[in-house]
């Protein structure tokens, strides 16, 4: 197996995202997490991807169970992270790290990330000097790396690099559908990675499994070239960057880890054919889009919804459905109403239409989303 050139205590450059576990119904499956994760390491691999957010909690009483008290401590690496909704002040932050500890069964974490930044989120990691806190945790060998995952523009990932130039990695979104995907810029995102010569660890590299289900046209190309699944193209691209260190797989059953294990073992890059048909799937998917948003989100930002609709949200839900099978629009449609305006909430003011740049016919197309989404 091949030398992480970045951190040489990973083995390769594949982990295990812990936030989609096999389940029994809403508790854990222990033991087939337990083989799952024997597997994994007697493959060669040993980092582990957590927060105390998943599984309401239970991913990392999970990973006591069944990689801590079953496994030497040399034998995984773990990585968890810090949520802002755990914390409201800097002091909460040491004891709430210390829970995590507790809960995973360890005594140091080998990588903590500042949990999900974004340029809201940032301000109150910056005024509870989360960064700080991180960096003292480092320096006493409780956590042995420290970084930060990502969701927003590249512009505010290079401000928080900028501020802090001491973090060790970065967790991103990257895949080839998110790739040219102007609402997420995982390109951009990645070169400003690159710009501050920050290693890269990838989230939803299959997109929550999105890029699994493909439509008829796109399965035909990846049929055509008679070789791996569906999940071993969009893995093994986002493996492919030089500044790619490590790629996250939410594996929830045996049969989704010995198919990433078969093509992760050894792994090769995607080569020009495989590129080329990646290109042609990226080109169906794209075409399939019933709403032209780019995801600019003008319509919410320079003139606020007076309802708290988030319309790029709606409209991305909307776009997936048509393309991807078995994707499950309504219950990211109730998490979002969870915490913001329903599309039928929308009292056709026009405010978001006069500063569209794609002219889209908003309040015609927030029917459309709460004819589809809403009971």
């Amino acid at each position: 197996m091949e030398t992480n050139r970045f951190f040489p205590e990973i083995h390769g450059r594949f982990g295990f995202g812990c936030m989609r576990l096999p389940m029994n119904g809403k508790e854990v499956d222990l033991e087939q997490f337990s083989l799952m994760a024997d597997e994994f390491i007697k493959a060669g691999f040993n980092y582990f991807d957590t927060a105390h957010g998943y599984i309401d909690g239970k991913s990392e009483l999970a990973i006591k169970e069944c990689v801590s008290k079953r496994h030497a401590r040399s034998e995984f690496l773990l990585t968890d992270k810090l949520t802002g909704s755990y914390f409201e002040k800097e002091e909460d932050i040491v004891p709430f790290f210390e829970s995590q500890l507790e809960a995973c069964g360890v005594e140091y974490f080998d990588f903590y990330l500042m949990h999900a930044q974004n340029k809201n989120n940032y301000e109150k990691f910056k005024a509870c000097r989360a960064y700080e806190t991180a960096a003292e945790l480092r320096r006493q060998g409780r956590i042995k790396h420290f970084g930060l995952s990502f969701h927003d523009s590249a512009e505010v990932l290079d401000m928080i690099l900028t501020e802090h130039p001491e973090v060790d990695v970065v967790q991103i979104q990257f895949n080839y559908l998110d790739y040219t995907d102007p609402s997420v810029d995982s390109r951009g995102v990645y070169e400003i990675c690159e710009k501050h010569n920050k290693p890269v660890i990838v989230m939803e590299p299959v997109k929550g499994g999105q890029l699994v289900g493909l439509p008829e046209k796109a399965q035909e190309v990846f049929d055509s070239l008679k070789g791996g699944s569906n999940a071993s193209y969009a893995i093994r691209f986002a493996a492919g960057f030089p500044n790619i260190c490590m790629v996250l797989s939410g594996m929830s059953n045996t049969e989704q880890m010995n198919d990433n294990l078969s093509f992760m073992t050894d792994y090769k890059p995607l080569n020009e054919t495989e590129l080329t048909a990646i290109e042609n799937v990226r080109k169906i998917l794209d075409s399939l889009n019933v709403i032209p948003c780019t995801g600019c989100s003008y319509c919410i930002e320079q003139n606020k919804c007076p309802r708290d609709i988030p319309i790029p949200d709606f409209f991305e839900l909307i776009n997936n459905m048509s393309k991807f099978r078995d994707f499950n629009g309504k219950r990211y449609y109730n998490w979002y109403t969870s915490k913001h305006g329903k599309a039928s909430d929308c009292i056709r003011c026009g405010r978001c239409e006069k500063v569209c740049p794609q002219h889209i016919e908003i309040r015609k197309m927030l029917m459309k989303v709460s004819e589809t989404l809403e009971d």
